[in-house]
């Protein structure tokens, strides 16, 4: 299920935002002690910005946001799809059903939009989700001392 965070969620992003595992391919953990000085009591809530529950738990988190500040030309303005999942809740499919389930609720926002996702090369579950979502590969670059893919999904054409 996908719902907004709320104050249940707190010690989960920490965990989240902490995970070696989780933080990999995304230049590498943050500190818990810091995490917990610096997080609200309740995560910031934005339209686009989800909590992937499961059994009243929060296994981890999804945005979709505007690409600003990007220096890719072929990002810029459009819909980034991120998401982070705590590894206990890898390897079950839940990325695929919930960054899907994300997908929709944006081409019932913004119908005719595309969205884009970066992830690195290596990171080879992220670049089998974003297959299995319908993205494109439109350049390859490299930042944060690594390959970069950058993929696109075309939009979704309203039906009359």
């Amino acid at each position: 299920m996908l719902r907004e965070p709320e104050a249940r969620d707190r010690a989960a992003f920490i965990e989240l935002l902490a995970s070696p595992e989780v933080n990999t391919y995304l230049g590498g953990p943050r500190l818990p002690g810091e995490l917990e000085r610096e997080m609200p009591e309740v995560p910031e809530r934005w339209p686009g910005s989800f909590v992937v529950d499961l059994d009243g738990a929060m296994i981890g988190q999804i945005l979709l946001r505007r690409a600003t500040g990007c220096r890719r030309p072929a990002a810029t303005g459009k819909a980034d799809l991120g998401y982070l999942f705590l590894p206990q809740a890898w390897g079950f499919g839940y990325a695929t059903e919930a960054c899907a389930a994300a997908l929709d609720w944006f081409d019932g926002v913004f119908p005719g939009e595309p969205v884009v996702l970066t992830t690195q090369t290596a990171n080879v579950g992220s670049m089998r989700l974003a297959a299995k979502l319908g993205f494109a590969e439109v350049e390859r670059f490299h930042a944060w001392d690594a390959e970069q893919w950058l993929g696109l999904r075309s939009p979704v054409t309203p039906s009359a």
